[in-house]
């Protein structure tokens, strides 16, 4: 009886082995390396008061913020290839420290995933709602998605989005007006008006930003920033 008994406990504790090891695998195969290697870091970073958190994609991840406007409260948690679920993933990390403000741009990733636009704009609404839930104090800005351009190459998958990125703003534009929520809109400074296609002066791969890219954005949000 008692080997019985021993057999069927290294059994249960063999299956609870397995099982852990299955849900850490699972769960570190939902977003990429890059991603939790950044979130690691950015959840040992100690929190500081009055922060204010520029939170999205590669295109937030490649800016320099606390050197473009020479504040060290500003704090990129921008992660390269992040997409709108990966942003509801990591809020705790973004709310812990109660920032004063969050700037967010995110779903050309979803849309390059051929994730619908209603979609996209229902998880940039809930992020919204999430972080003035957890942290009712902070001031929340919604950014439009920035235009891409097809006459680059490099990113297929993204540059072809533009009716949906059009989609995704007038529909975030009208729902933040609605809910009292600060909207920004990028896109227009950012956008050729006969066709809507990011200004080649800002880019160099049709997607992502280059100095002037980054300027031009920081000239845009720099009296929100200091307000």
């Amino acid at each position: 009886m008692k080997l019985l008994y021993l057999i069927k406990t290294c059994c249960f504790l063999l299956i609870l082995v397995i099982l852990s090891v299955f849900q850490l695998t699972a769960q570190n195969d939902t977003f990429s390396t890059y991603y939790y290697q950044k979130l690691s870091l950015f959840k040992s970073l100690p929190d500081t008061p009055n922060e204010i958190i520029m939170l999205g994609n590669s295109i937030t991840d490649g800016g320099e913020w606390s050197e473009l406007f020479q504040n060290s409260n500003i704090k990129n948690r921008g992660i390269s290839g992040d997409i709108t679920e990966g942003i509801l993933y990591r809020l705790d990390e973004v709310t812990s420290s109660s920032p004063s403000k969050v700037f967010l741009l995110i779903g050309i990733n979803d849309l390059a995933r051929n994730i619908p636009a209603d979609t996209v704009f229902q998880n940039i609404c809930k992020i919204a709602r999430s972080i003035h839930k957890i942290s009712p104090e902070t001031q929340m800005y919604v950014q439009s998605i920035l235009p891409v351009n097809p006459e680059f190459t490099k990113f297929s998958n993204h540059i072809t989005k533009t009716p949906e990125i059009l989609q995704i703003n007038r529909t975030l534009e009208q729902w933040c007006k609605a809910n009292k929520v600060n909207f920004v809109n990028l896109f227009d400074s950012f956008a050729e008006s006969q066709t809507n296609y990011l200004k080649p002066i800002f880019t160099n791969d049709g997607l992502h930003l280059t100095a002037n890219g980054y300027l031009k954005w920081a000239e845009i949000i720099s009296p929100l920033i200091e307000e």
